[in-house]
């Protein structure tokens, strides 16, 4: 079974269901200089990865599509005790790429998503490889300068130095199997061919400092998927949520408020 742990609701009882999903090596702190203006209009649940944060250490080897079950799962019992049959979901990186997953395998249960920094194919395989080796022989641990060079944008650190230094900790402190299984797991995810079986309205943002997931792949997965529309960030690189909270949250407002009203 994958193992993912979710958050207590935030917002008000009625209000829609907002589910938030975090980047590898991150958790739920990194939403949370967006979380307080999304939940004045929504009920919001963020998930951890195996592994990461709250959530306990995998056992076994899945797949995104597995995690995509393991969530929608969660999200399935939430909403039960809420009174919600559907979602909105917003995930980064990885979390976009669960995203993706939920929207191909539970297609009824996502009103509307944003994926943020993400694509419907990450990196390479053999990258994805070599990263987990480094981590089952190196830990986590000599993935942080690297991992800061790729998640911030120039000055964010400066800028946003207690989010940020708590972000490299939970790196630091992620199990290290976990986080090597999450990068089998990318290795082998590749929706692209899929993409427009979406039919789900959907909102891919990139940031511009972005290397990781650029521009190129946030226009492939809007312009593949049935509603599609893309958006950037001038000021984000990967980890647009911590870069930017305002923009993000803006973003993701007027985008959940306008398809509400579809």
């Amino acid at each position: 079974m994958t193992t993912i742990a979710v958050t207590d609701p935030v917002g008000p009882a009625d209000a829609p269901l907002l589910v938030l999903g975090p980047s590898l090596g991150t958790s739920a702190i990194l939403w949370e200089g967006v979380v307080p203006a999304l939940a004045r209009t929504h009920r919001v649940v963020l998930w951890d990865l195996p592994g990461h944060g709250a959530a306990p250490p995998a056992d076994a080897p899945f797949s995104v599509a597995d995690l995509a079950d393991a969530v929608a799962d969660a999200v399935a019992d939430v909403g039960a005790d809420l009174g919600a049959d559907r979602i909105r979901y917003a995930g980064v990186s990885l979390g976009g790429a669960v995203g993706l997953e939920i929207m191909l395998r539970h297609p009824e249960l996502v009103e509307s998503a944003a994926i943020l920094c993400s694509g419907a194919a990450i990196g390479t395989p053999e990258g994805w490889h070599d990263r987990a080796a480094q981590v089952r022989a190196q830990s986590t641990s000599s993935l942080i300068i690297g991992s800061a060079q790729r998640w911030f944008a120039p000055g964010s650190v400066a800028a946003h130095p207690d989010v940020t230094g708590r972000l490299l900790h939970v790196l630091q402190d992620t199990d290290d199997e976990s986080y090597a299984l999450c990068c089998e797991a990318l290795a082998e995810f590749d929706v692209r061919d899929r993409l427009g079986e979406i039919r789900t309205p959907v909102l891919a943002v990139w940031g511009a400092n972005d290397a990781v997931t650029p521009e190129t792949s946030a226009r492939e997965i809007a312009d593949g998927v049935r509603h599609g529309r893309a958006r950037g960030i001038p000021e984000a690189s990967h980890l647009a949520p911590v870069d930017d909270p305002v923009a993000v949250e803006q973003l993701l407002t007027e985008f959940f408020t306008k398809e509400g009203r579809s």
